[in-house]
């Protein structure tokens, strides 16, 4: 069965549950796990409504950022091992693999910012899920860890190759190998971690982060985006290429620049 079949028969299936809520919020959309009885594990329906959620936002003009979030107070605690347990993982379309992974849209391509709101535990396959944003904001009780080590259940869902880039190599092996917590503030020290908010004010300064981001000329924004990623998997020669090859960005740059000379000009006629 295609995954496109797969998902409209489990939507029908599973009409009832809502285990994803999104809401848009100006240009930022909200994305957020709403399993808070189950510590926002997420099951198979779960990932394909995550999956749902991020195509939208990719193909959503309208949306220029996005903040992922945890319902309840956890960010997501990782795979739902009692689904894991009674093999219903194991349902997935036959294609499904091609594009996603057991979480859902781990190993999507997210085409515009993502910041993940962290709250609770982000652990195991729910760090891997933070670690698909570009910038994390968390509260300072959050905790992370590769938790799944203690289960023998392997990262699959991106972390053994995002972990690495995000906090360098020894940080990366210290996590995977020995599955031990750490709190918000050794994550930000590593750079796991880019802001910590207020307890309860995380969803709210991560929005914040997100219209800031938003307020900037897009195509420009996301070029060196863009570039800056490509530059993790290329050569210096081949990156610095890249940078420089979009003849759109430049012409925008060129507006911008005219932009400010004029606000400037606008600033000293009114002294």
């Amino acid at each position: 069965m295609s995954t496109n079949l797969f998902r409209r028969f489990l939507s029908t299936k599973m009409n009832v549950n809502n285990f994803v809520n999104t809401r848009q919020d100006g240009p930022v959309l909200l994305i957020g796990i709403n399993r808070a009885n189950k510590k926002n594990c997420v099951n198979h329906a779960t990932a394909l409504q995550l999956i749902d959620a991020f195509e939208t936002f990719n193909n959503d003009s309208t949306m220029k950022t996005a903040v992922l979030y945890g319902e309840g107070g956890t960010f997501c605690a990782g795979y739902d091992l009692k689904s894991v347990s009674k093999a219903e993982h194991q349902s997935v379309a036959d294609d499904f693999f091609d594009k996603y992974r057991y979480m859902g849209p781990s190993i999507m391509k997210i085409k515009k910012p993502l910041i993940a709101a962290i709250e609770g535990y982000a652990v195991a396959g729910g760090l891997e899920l933070s670690l698909m944003a570009d910038l994390r904001v968390s509260s300072p009780s959050a905790k992370f860890g590769v938790f799944c080590r203690r289960v023998g259940v392997p990262l699959i869902d991106g972390g053994t190759v995002r972990l690495p880039r995000v906090v360098g190599l020894g940080r990366a092996l210290d996590l995977i190998l020995t599955g031990r917590e750490i709190g918000a503030k050794e994550a930000l020290e590593w750079g796991l971690v880019n802001r910590i908010a207020e307890e309860g004010k995380v969803i709210e300064e991560a929005v914040k982060l997100g219209k800031l981001i938003a307020s900037h000329p897009e195509m420009c924004m996301l070029a060196d985006r863009e570039s800056t990623y490509y530059s993790l998997d290329h050569t210096e020669e081949e990156s610095f290429a890249y940078e420089f090859e979009s003849t759109k960005v430049l012409a925008e740059s060129i507006k911008g620049a005219q932009k400010f000379v004029e606000q400037q000009k606008n600033r000293k006629s009114k002294l």
